[in-house]
């Protein structure tokens, strides 16, 4: 009987290890999805291609720039489609990704370099955004951006999203 019990238990043991690593793999693919839409972003912001950005972002999307200005998908694809502000390049740093059910927040910092009024720029930008699963697709639905108080990367400031 002792040794039923202790197979028993140990099957239990090992279907719990079994669920926690399934679960961590789901995570992980997870945040590797969503730090490839990021990275989608960063691309479709350099070429200016405010459709794919559409894409990434819910249609009830609200983001915040550095300024503390609020703008909406419209607004955003619009500038991104004006190349009023060209972004050359992004060079995305370490992302960190927080898996909550259906819904995920992305927190990252990336440097921009490119033109703005006709100047050109570089700055250091930390941001966060957050994403939800709706109908088994990640849309980001939420964004806010800062300015960096670095020396590296600040021979403009630019906000992430200008209107």
């Amino acid at each position: 009987m002792k040794r039923l019990v202790g197979a028993m238990f140990a099957m239990c043991i090992g279907a719990l290890a079994l669920a926690d690593a399934r679960i961590a793999t789901e995570g992980e693919r997870t945040a590797e999805t969503l730090k490839q839409l990021e990275r989608d972003w960063a691309d479709a912001e350099k070429a200016g291609d405010g459709d794919k950005i559409g894409r990434i972002v819910a249609d009830d999307w609200t983001g915040v720039d550095n300024d503390g200005r609020k703008l909406t998908k419209a607004q955003l694809i619009a500038h991104i489609k004006s190349r009023k502000d060209k972004t050359e390049s992004v060079e995305l740093r370490p992302m960190d990704v927080k898996v909550l059910g259906e819904a995920a927040v992305v927190q990252g910092s990336d440097i921009e370099k490119g033109t703005a009024n006709g100047e050109q720029t570089s700055v250091e930008i930390i941001w966060m955004d957050v994403f939800a699963n709706r109908d088994g697709k990640w849309v980001c639905v939420r964004s806010q951006s800062a300015r960096a108080h670095s020396a590296e990367a600040e021979t403009a400031w630019r906000p992430r999203w200008p209107i």
